[in-house]
């Protein structure tokens, strides 16, 4: 019995242990899905077809190889063969050049007997060339050569000419030779020399035999064998035929081979051993080289057969994988597109219903269940009346579904009320559609319902908006229009641009600064974007900034603002709102009259306040003008005058005339009232005009005026005599300064700069300057000196240094006063004005003004 339990249990674990990796494997199979299981099974033959191509490949490599190694083989083995010839037959020869050799040591040999000994030697060898006794001062005592083999074919000589180059011939010429020769004797024994090629055009190598008698090294026996003929005589046929065999140096240079050179360079060696050949030496190479004779066309033949049945089956294997997986991939696209429309369906806000042709219900989404507060199984199977029907709309629904199943349901929707489960109704809009099958037969009818009862009421509620909106543009005073920039059309107009212009769209082009481009006016599709419904050319100029603009057709002033916007239908627009402004223009040109007015009162008060002082000037030259013509009277009466002495007075009472003539002339010219004028002034004349009628005010209050003027100033865009009205009332001001202040005599000066420069924000000015040695001001009071009824004087206006400011930013300059300070105090005052440099003004060159002086103007008595 123990027998019988120890004999089964090991058979019950052989079959467990073979039976477990099928169980395993049929497990892991069944957890396959269906496309895996056939994708293995269509990988399954692709794989063994592979596999097998794989074994095919690998048998005809390893054949290959055999092969190989085997013809490698063969060569290696004919290359030692040829080479033991070689070795033996130089071993041999080299014994009886010894023997030679220990002959003529010992003087048992006269020259002929050696030639005739040497002439055996060659006759029998017919690799040797020649054997020569050579003595120790290397001169050949005795030499046997032989012609048989040395002449070739093709080589342009007879047998004479060859035999008498022959017989010139030295082997002792050559370098090679000469470095065995002495070798030899250096080593006393028997030296190989270096292959190479004799005169006779032959590569050759020679052996030198060394002579020692009792005295020493008397000499050396040579032997030159021909490689060639070595090859040719030594090299057994069969092996010649099966390899190629060669002489070849350690460079790699072939000396001879037993095949052609033409046949060398066109076949490539297959198989090549390489050995040295004894007991030569000096890198003598014995290569040996085999060829591929047989292209082995059957084994391809097969071979390729194989690949191209193994890529045969492939190939179908793989396009009948690629069909699984595209009926895979299409049967996966199928539910994912199914599950996708099932999922847009249950998500979409909108109601789907299906009917056949007899109005049963045969689908309703979730959306549709959910808007009538019914449950799918409620609504499947019923026919007409449905239970959202409203009870008291029964037979409106009827007629509409009857013009549904006709197929006659409007293309854009028809508005219904709906009736909920709880009795409430809701507003829906309901399309219909026809439902065709796969064999395009009509199998019912597919209703589409949204609700719209929030749409409705956000739609009264902009209705709403809109009449609003309207209202309040139509009560607005400034006109509003809307044109389309692409086909020229007003598409709205206010109540006040049609009360003003009617419902012309020209004065919209008018009031924009322009017609709209003729290219947006017609229909055409290339003057537009067909993405954004904007124009593919440039906009036209008007823009967003406000404008002023003067229309002669109402005699109106308006202030224009216009932008683009995008229109209801999508297109571009140009929206236009104008401002009445004429009662603002007419207060503004009302407000430059009164200006114009105070600059001219300005100055009337100026030459007022400088009346005395200009009768006190006219008197001068007026009381000149009497002492001359008296003076000259009583002479002409006394008859104590020539003509000379007359014409001197005269002259002198002329000049003293046109003096108070021009004195009269600036006067008139600064109070003459005129419109403002810009025109080219040159900075020279202003200055002069100003200093002739300053110098009056300078001497009355005993103050030096002293003038730095730049040269080569540049012309100004300007009005000259409000230049001249605010140099002169800064002038003025600060001799008033001086004189109120009771400064001595040393401080009562001022200076007038002018000079150009460049200056930050401005660029080229012409910088004005009026400095003043007089108390200077008040911090407090400079920052209010240039307002308006604003003065410093007990009994002044406050409007002169105002009008001053008003002036110089007329003229795009500006003004600034400031105090003088030495460290911390105040020593006079500054007021300083630029005035911009046209930049395509000229220097301003005097012509014939004389030059500055730094005391223009004195205290004269």
């Amino acid at each position: 019995m123990p027998f019988s339990s120890s004999s089964h249990n090991p058979a019950v674990q052989v079959v467990t242990k073979a039976g477990q990796p099928s169980r395993l494997f049929w497990r892991w199979w069944r957890k396959q899905s269906p496309s895996q299981q056939d994708r293995y099974a269509t990988l399954g033959p692709l794989v063994s077809v592979l596999l097998f191509l794989a074994a095919i490949i690998a048998a005809f490599w390893y054949l290959r190889n055999e092969e190989i190694e085997r013809e490698q083989e063969a060569v290696k083995r004919d290359t030692e063969v040829v080479q033991q010839q070689i070795r033996l037959r130089l071993i041999e020869n080299q014994e009886q050049l010894l023997r030679l050799a220990r002959d003529v040591s010992m003087r048992t040999v006269t020259p002929d007997q050696f030639m005739k000994q040497a002439a055996d030697f060659v006759r029998a060898r017919p690799e040797v060339i020649s054997v020569s006794w050579v003595q120790a001062d290397e001169q050949i005592r005795a030499s046997q050569s032989t012609t048989g083999m040395l002449l070739e074919p093709g080589q342009g000589m007879d047998l004479d000419q060859f035999s008498r180059q022959l017989e010139a011939y030295n082997p002792q010429d050559t370098k090679e030779s000469h470095s065995a020769f002495q070798l030899a004797r250096q080593r006393s024994q028997p030296v190989y020399s270096q292959p190479y090629s004799n005169a006779l055009a032959t590569k050759v190598i020679q052996v030198h035999i060394p002579l020692i008698d009792r005295s020493g090294f008397v000499g050396t026996v040579v032997t030159e064998y021909a490689l060639e003929a070595m090859m040719r005589y030594l090299v057994p046929r069969e092996v010649a035929g099966r390899h190629a065999m060669a002489l070849v140096r350690v460079d790699g240079e072939t000396l001879t081979s037993t095949v052609g050179s033409h046949t060398e360079r066109s076949a490539k060696p297959t198989f090549v051993h390489e050995v040295i050949v004894t007991p030569v030496g000096n890198g003598l190479i014995l290569r040996g080289t085999g060829y591929r004779t047989s292209s082995n066309l059957i084994g391809n033949t097969l071979f390729w057969m194989v690949v191209a049945l193994s890529a045969l089956t492939v190939w179908t294997l793989m396009g009948t994988l690629r069909h699984m997986r595209r009926r895979a991939q299409i049967q996966k696209t199928l539910v994912q597109e199914t599950n996708f429309r099932r999922a847009m369906e249950n998500s979409m806000l909108t109601g789907m219903r299906t009917i056949d042709l007899e109005g049963r219900i045969s689908y309703v989404n979730p959306a549709f269940c959910a808007m009538t507060g019914f449950s799918e199984e409620e609504l499947l199977g019923c026919v007409p009346p449905y239970p959202y029907w409203p009870k008291d709309r029964i037979d409106e629904f009827n007629r509409m579904f009857q013009q549904e199943l006709l197929g006659r349901s409007p293309m854009g929707g028809i508005e219904v009320v709906m009736q909920r489960r709880d009795g409430s109704q809701f507003d829906a809009r309901m399309y219909v559609s026809p439902l065709i099958d796969a064999q395009g037969d009509q199998t019912g009818w597919m209703t589409s319902i949204t609700n719209i009862t929030e749409a409705k009421r956000v739609r009264d509620q902009l209705t709403a908006a809109h009449e609003r909106f309207t209202t309040v543009l139509e009560g607005l005073d400034a006109a509003v229009s809307v044109m389309s920039v692409q086909r020229g059309e007003l598409l709205f107009a206010n109540r006040s641009y049609r009360l003003w212009f009617g419902g012309n769209p020209d004065a919209h082009a008018q009031l924009t600064g322009g017609e709209l481009q003729p290219d947006y006016q017609g229909e055409a599709d290339e003057a537009v974007d067909s993405f954004g419904g904007l124009p593919a050319q440039e906009l036209t100029d008007a823009g967003s900034d406000s404008r002023e603009v003067f229309l002669d057709t109402v005699q109106k002033w308006f202030d224009v603002r216009a932008r683009y916007v995008q229109w209801t239908d999508g297109n571009l627009a140009q929206m236009l709102i104008a401002t009445d402004i004429t009662a603002r223009k007419q207060a503004e040109e009302a407000a430059a009259r009164q200006a114009e007015k105070s600059q001219f009162t300005s100055r009337l008060i100026t030459m007022g306040e400088m009346a005395s002082t200009v009768a006190h000037e006219l008197n001068q030259p007026l009381a000149a003008i009497s002492n001359y013509c008296s003076g000259m009277m009583s002479r002409v009466r006394s008859g104590n005058i020539d003509n000379e002495q007359l014409i001197s007075a005269l002259d002198k009472t002329s000049r003293q005339a046109q003096r108070a003539g021009q004195i009269i002339h600036r006067i008139r010219q600064f109070v003459k009232r005129s419109e403002p004028q810009r025109q080219p002034a040159r900075v020279r004349d202003i200055t002069d005009a100003v200093m002739e009628l300053a110098m009056f005010e300078m001497k009355r209050r005993r103050v030096t005026l002293n003038a730095q003027i730049a040269p080569r100033l540049p012309t100004l865009m300007a009005d000259p005599i409000l230049i001249e009205q605010v140099l002169l009332n800064l002038l003025k001001n600060a001799a008033e300064a001086i004189d109120g202040a009771q400064m001595p005599q040393s401080r009562r000066h001022i200076d007038l700069r002018v000079q150009q420069r460049v200056l930050e924000g401005q660029g080229k000015v012409v910088e004005f300057a009026v400095l003043d040695s007089g108390p200077g001001m008040k911090e407090e009071m400079l920052a209010r000196l240039f307002e308006a009824f604003h003065s410093t004087k007990a009994e002044g206006l406050g409007i002169g240094l105002s009008l001053c400011r008003s002036i110089i930013e007329s003229h795009q300059g500006r003004i600034r006063a400031e105090n003088i300070y030495n460290d911390s105090t105040v020593i006079g005052c500054s007021f300083t004005f630029t005035l911009p440099v046209d930049a395509g003004g000229t220097a301003d060159f005097p012509d014939s003004l004389p030059p500055p002086s730094n005391d223009l103007l004195a205290d004269n008595p």
